[in-house]
């Protein structure tokens, strides 16, 4: 006699269960995502090229740069000291970053929960049941108690993943995750470019600060001797008041810049996530040396492909396209049959201590189909969603590699032409000096008036800030081209 399933022993009906469930999975898991492709890059093959204004020799950094800004770790870029800690702080404290760090970790959870589906649930229970059945409910006529022990393992609602709706799921899960690592990895360096950019600009704002108050200084020095004039008959009340106004002038200017210095190192605290350490920002040079900024502005740019793989801004859109790519196979799966498998094996027994004796194995099977055929168009408007969801991506990755695209391009740019202008600017800050010498000599000589003295101090005072702020804009721009070519990770 052909023995029926119910009396095969437990251990038979183990590898029949184990063997249903990889004949499931091998047959499962057919994507009907479409094939991903990368979109084209919408920006030329080679960033625009820049001719030096008549006059400029260009930029010296740019002969002979050989390396790029993502092999360039940002202590070798940032040789200073002060601001290489300043950096380090802000790394390590900067809430936004954090934030970043912590949106990963969601996201890996995220990816974990969707990636658990794709393989079955057992699950172990144990469980007593009693009950009281009333006398008319038997034949014997009198209440009996009725006492049962379970155990047993079980399979609940597993999905037989025939047309890859949760393989598409976890792939869209995992490109979300993917793309929150990016996008730390693009706040890094985005925060490491502007703790620099503040720090120069604080720097900066020091330093005009002191020629302000150099200014007054020697503003007051020749009110002091047009007031003197003045006693002798040798100048005009106008002339002192001339001098009286030039002088307060410098002394606004020169607490405006101390306002504006204290507003910088506020900024400076906040992407540290702390106050500034004692003494950080309240020496070492302003904006750097132009040996130094040689340096900086040293760095290939390469070609607009090369953006692909050193922007993390980039990659993280990219992989957003493959989460909305990925989505798009979950929605056309949901039109096709979904089967869910429940299945348990186990024991029971009146008594605890018979649960695992001969005869007392159970054991259920109950697969289930479950076929959409009206939804009133909820499927086809998630199809719809889907695709809407993946032209946004595609648009949104076509934009952030259009927006590196310029962003390099500017840098480059700037530094074709600010090298020659902060050199053109310190040529008119040392002409001026040199008049306001000489005339200052002809004042004391009595030969020349007080109000060409006050022409002159206005005209320097002019030129050194304006020096100072093309040295800060050139460092700044060599700051933007480094965090353009996706350096700041190292």
């Amino acid at each position: 006699m052909k023995p029926s399933l119910s009396n095969s022993s437990p251990a038979s009906r183990t590898r029949t269960l184990a063997a249903a469930l990889l004949l499931a999975g091998a047959v499962s898991g057919c994507s009907m995502a479409p094939a991903y492709q990368r979109p084209a890059a919408p920006v030329a093959d080679a960033f625009p090229a820049v001719q030096p204004s008549a006059g400029a020799s260009g930029s010296a950094a740019t002969a002979g740069a050989t390396q790029t800004a993502a092999e360039t770790g940002w202590r070798t870029f940032f040789p200073d000291g002060r601001l290489q800690q300043l950096i380090t702080t802000a790394l390590e404290n900067n809430r936004d970053l954090r934030i970043a760090a912590l949106r990963i970790e969601e996201a890996r959870g995220a990816y974990r929960i969707q990636r658990a589906d794709r393989l079955p649930t057992l699950n172990a229970t144990l469980s007593e049941s009693r009950s009281r059945a009333p006398g008319f409910a038997n034949s014997s006529g009198q209440a009996q108690i009725n006492e049962r022990f379970d155990a047993g393992l079980g399979i609940s609602a597993f999905e037989l993943d025939f047309f890859g709706r949760v393989k598409s799921l976890s792939d869209s899960a995992l490109a979300s995750y993917l793309a929150t690592e990016e996008a730390r990895r693009a706040a890094q360096i985005s925060l490491v470019s502007e703790v620099a950019k503040a720090y120069y600009t604080e720097r900066a704002f020091a330093e005009q600060q002191t020629l302000a108050e150099s200014t007054y200084d020697a503003r007051k020095r020749t009110f002091e001797l047009t007031k003197q004039r003045v006693e002798g008959g040798a100048s005009s009340r106008l002339d002192l008041r001339s001098n009286e106004q030039q002088m307060e002038t410098a002394r606004a200017a020169a607490l405006s810049l101390a306002r504006q210095r204290a507003q910088a190192s506020n900024a400076l605290a906040l992407l540290l996530g702390q106050t500034l350490p004692a003494g950080i920002a309240t020496g070492g040079p302003a904006p750097t040396e132009d040996a130094q900024a040689d340096a900086m502005s040293a760095l290939t740019a390469g070609l607009p492909s090369d953006l692909l793989a050193n922007r993390p801004d980039i990659r993280a859109a990219e992989q957003r396209l493959k989460a909305a790519n990925a989505n798009i196979g979950a929605a056309r799966a949901a039109f096709f049959p979904r089967i869910t498998l429940t299945s348990a094996i186990g024991s029971a027994s009146r008594d605890f201590s018979g649960l695992f004796e001969s005869g007392s194995s159970t054991w259920s099977f109950a697969p289930q189909l479950v076929l959409p055929i009206f939804d009133t168009g909820r499927n086809l408007a998630n199809l719809d969603v889907s695709h809407a969801r993946k032209n946004i991506a595609v648009a949104d990755y076509e934009k952030t590699i259009q927006q590196a695209f310029r962003e390099v391009a500017d840098a480059l740019a700037a530094r074709s032409y600010l090298g020659e202008q902060v050199a053109a600017q310190r040529a008119v800050q040392d002409a001026q000096a040199e008049r306001l010498r000489l005339l200052q000599l002809r004042f004391e000589n009595g030969v020349a008036s007080s109000l060409d003295v006050l022409d002159a101090q206005r005209e320097l005072f002019t030129a050194e800030q304006a020096l100072v702020q093309a040295r800060l804009l050139r460092t700044t721009s060599a700051i933007d081209l480094y965090r353009a070519l996706g350096g700041g990770l190292k």
